[in-house]
């Protein structure tokens, strides 16, 4: 189950961030990266076909059988 943190809530809101892009970058991403800082949380990266072609990147954290997305934004820099 893929749940948002309130942070994530917001930044979709004001990114206009769909949450099936969310949910495809999550489940099928072009590429993952573990997080810097935080060895909890896992980058994932996808091309949006919908977005121009612009990678999404949805920092997010596995528990279980739960995902939480902690943030998202379309990522600028990121390469497919």
């Amino acid at each position: 189950m893929i749940r948002l943190s309130i942070h994530a809530e917001q930044r979709l809101r004001e990114r206009g961030i769909p949450l099936a892009w969310i949910e495809v970058t999550i489940t099928e991403p072009d590429r993952t990266s573990p997080d810097a800082s935080d060895p909890t949380l896992l980058h994932a990266f996808r091309a949006i076909d919908a977005a121009g072609g612009r990678v999404l990147k949805v920092v997010h954290r596995v528990r279980g059988g739960d995902i939480l997305v902690v943030t998202a934004h379309l990522d600028r820099g990121a390469s497919r």
